[in-house]
């Protein structure tokens, strides 16, 4: 409860206690540029996210799309930037899941055995809580775990005997 407080408190804190940072740029802005942003740094947390949403709303724009949050909102609108809409619908159609959760459906009940050691050998479950969670398949066995790893352990798990789904 108190950190949920102190957490609150860092986002309600005016903007006179906040360190601010420094960033010296190659152009010069305007001065109705330079104003902008003097105002918009005065802004507390809760200000600047009423203001993106703001901003979200009235320039019809739902989210970044991906590319641009890895690189700071710096990339250029993919597709040459045809309409508001454009951009993100070509890079909801370009993305690709990042994480997957590996799902125990079911498995041989001779190899059970060995898909609990394999389990352990890629958790760091117990062997009582291994067991239990094989035993109560169908169950997530990992969670957000990257592609290349999700399907090794699938892999390996397939060769034991065990049915699993990745999601």
């Amino acid at each position: 409860m108190a950190s949920r407080l102190l957490h609150l408190r860092r986002l309600i804190t005016p903007p006179s206690t906040v360190p601010t940072a420094s960033f010296s740029t190659a152009v010069s802005a305007t001065p109705r540029v330079s104003a902008l942003v003097d105002e918009i740094c005065g802004l507390t947390l809760l200000e600047a996210s009423s203001l993106a949403d703001a901003l979200r709303g009235r320039l019809g724009v739902d989210q970044l799309p991906p590319l641009a949050i890895l690189t700071g909102g710096a990339a250029p609108l993919v597709g040459g930037g045809v309409g508001p809409g454009a951009a993100g619908e070509e890079a909801k159609a370009k993305e690709e899941k990042m994480a997957f959760d590996v799902k125990l459906e079911g498995f041989d009940a001779a190899a059970k055995l060995k898909i609990i050691k394999e389990l352990r050998a890629f958790t760091n479950l117990g062997l009582k809580e291994a067991k239990d969670l094989v035993e109560k398949a169908p169950a997530v066995l990992k969670a957000g775990v990257p592609k290349e790893e999700a399907e090794s352990i699938a892999e390996k798990m397939r060769a034991l005997g065990a049915k699993i789904v990745l999601e």
